[in-house]
């Protein structure tokens, strides 16, 4: 097996030397290059490490993109020249066997580095003419080509050649995520949101480095998800959303569709079917599992706390059996979200049966439960995670028991807060949370929950007050943007004043995938060339 590594890593580094000796051969392009800085450049999330030797990389119509042959590698490679192409125009070849003019070289290399042991950590090697990207996994490598694509600057460098070129600055990158859990929630609950709508979320998630979308697909006015052993769930709950829309839900091949267009861009789909309350939904879909003793109707408002589903009944359990099966069937990825929060009219010690009754379903299942920071009163198995939103003396019992606390403080982390008192979408019964507040805390540290404990951070965007996508980009970004740099970047590399010069810069990456973000007043946003109606998808 070493020998076999040995053998691989000797024919790396002769081919690498191969090219490198090729193109010095050539010469034949005549460039100049202004300087550049890579220890400058606009980069979200900011890298661990990066060290510049103020040099350029020439992408342009003479580079090739080669990968090792492990798995995902190629698929990373193809990924890659998808984006360069959409950004540039340029059409890179992908492990093409003999390019006569490639002058130089993209190598995405699977490494069995120690110092790449974290499953997403890379490292870039960039030199005059080539970029080498390390990996142990094509999750690392995956990370490592969004930082590629950030290099790529939006517009051709000035140079005495007689074809385009984009100058990538040269240097060396080492980098690795704070936290392994890096996500946002989307509420397709109140307002249902198409397929296309979340695949351009996560397209735009998968650029700032995020590995989870969590998908809330279940609540009182509306149920998101097919569940073809109760098909009236979507038939019935599914039918209607806040504001007397038609509402709409997800076949489970459109959700599958869903879940591995995210795994193509190495994201975990984490789906949510919020329960004991929150339930209406399902309560009017099926009358038999209501708790509340009233007869339940089709609900279209947005006060909370008023559903509950029917705990001590052992058919309740069945029915849920069959629904956390059913998804879970479907969804390879390792978690499943039963809500817990708000359930106001279920008493204290039906609360905690029920809860400490559907982890052992969702276990039972494959799968690693996770709850809003409520699910802290019951007794938890130690693999459940609780989510912390509200109650840090829920977050701190959770953490009592052993438990993992993915980070959603609503004052910090809401994505539907409003930004100020002029904000055209959201609400602030938490707080009103601008640019800067959303980036200045300390999740490491927050309220006293230990760092050990921590899994990572989601950034929530419940729909109450949005329903379409461009209301859903409004408030999700340019916060979003922030959230990935506190989930990825270690405390010592964030800094407001130097945070807010790399956002203003993310514009015209925002305006060429026609993102209607909030042009916030305490960021001098970029200029683009670009504008809503003459765009071309990165």
């Amino acid at each position: 097996m070493k020998n076999s590594i040995l053998v691989k890593s000797l024919l790396v580094f002769l081919t690498i030397m191969a090219f490198s000796a090729c193109i010095e051969e050539k010469k034949k392009r005549v460039i100049n290059f202004p300087q550049t800085d890579l220890s400058t450049e606009n980069l979200i999330p900011k890298p661990m490490k990066m060290i510049a030797t103020n040099g350029g990389f020439a992408l342009d119509q003479f580079t090739a993109i080669y990968t090792s042959d492990n798995a995902g590698y190629e698929e990373v490679g193809k990924f890659l020249a998808e984006k360069i192409k959409g950004k540039t125009g340029l059409d890179i070849q992908v492990n093409v066997a003999e390019i006569p003019d490639m002058e130089t070289v993209i190598y995405i290399n699977r490494s069995d580095s120690l110092e790449l042991n974290a499953p997403e950590a890379y490292q870039l090697y960039i030199t005059l003419d080539s970029v080498i990207l390390n990996s142990n996994t094509a999750e690392g490598a995956f990370r490592g080509i969004q930082t590629i694509r950030q290099l790529i600057p939006e517009t051709r460098s000035d140079s005495l050649a007689a074809y385009p070129i984009w100058t990538i600055p040269t240097g060396k990158i080492s980098d690795s995520p704070q936290f392994e859990y890096r996500g946002s929630m989307l509420d397709v609950a109140r307002h249902f949101f198409s397929v296309e709508d979340v695949k351009k979320y996560i397209d735009l998630l998968a650029y700032y480095k995020y590995n989870v979308l969590h998908l809330h697909l279940t609540d009182d006015q509306g149920w998101r998800i097919e569940i073809k052993s109760w098909p009236l769930l979507t038939e019935v709950g599914g039918s209607t959303e806040v504001g007397g829309e038609a509402g709409g839900f997800y076949t489970q091949e459109e959700y599958k569709d869903i879940v591995a267009y995210a795994a193509e861009r190495h994201m975990v789909i984490v789906p949510e079917v919020d329960m004991p309350g929150h339930t209406n939904a399902a309560s009017v879909s099926y009358p038999v599992f209501n708790g509340t003793g009233i007869t339940p109707e089709l609900y279209e408002g947005t006060q909370v706390g008023k559903s509950t589903f029917a705990t001590r009944k052992d058919t309740l359990y069945s029915f849920l059996d069959d629904v956390v099966g059913e998804i879970a069937a479907i969804t390879p990825g390792p978690y499943f979200h039963i809500g817990g929060d708000e359930s106001h009219v279920t008493k204290k010690k039906d609360y905690i049966y029920f809860v400490e009754r559907v982890e052992k379903i969702v276990r039972k299942h494959g799968k690693r439960m996770i709850g809003w920071d409520e699910i802290g009163q019951a007794k938890m198995d130690s693999s459940s995670i609780s989510q912390f939103w509200a109650s840090k003396e829920n977050a701190l019992d959770a953490v009592a028991m052993g438990m993992k606390i993915i980070m959603s403080p609503a004052t910090k982390a809401y994505l539907d807060m409003e930004y100020d008192t002029l904000s055209k979408h959201g609400l602030h019964w938490a707080a009103y949370i601008p640019t800067d507040s959303a980036y200045i805390w300390t999740p490491e540290s927050y309220e006293g929950i230990p760092m050990e404990n921590i899994l990572g951070i989601e950034a929530p965007l419940w729909s109450e007050t949005i329903s379409d996508i461009g209301e859903l980009e409004y408030l999700a970004f340019p916060r979003a943007i922030g959230y990935s740099e506190l989930s990825w970047s270690i405390p010592e590399n964030r800094d407001w004043e130097n945070y807010k010069i790399r956002l203003a810069n993310q514009a015209p990456f925002l305006d060429r995938m026609n993102v209607k973000y909030y042009p916030s007043p305490l960021i001098d946003w970029k200029k683009s060339k670009y504008s809503y109606k003459e765009i071309e998808k990165d």
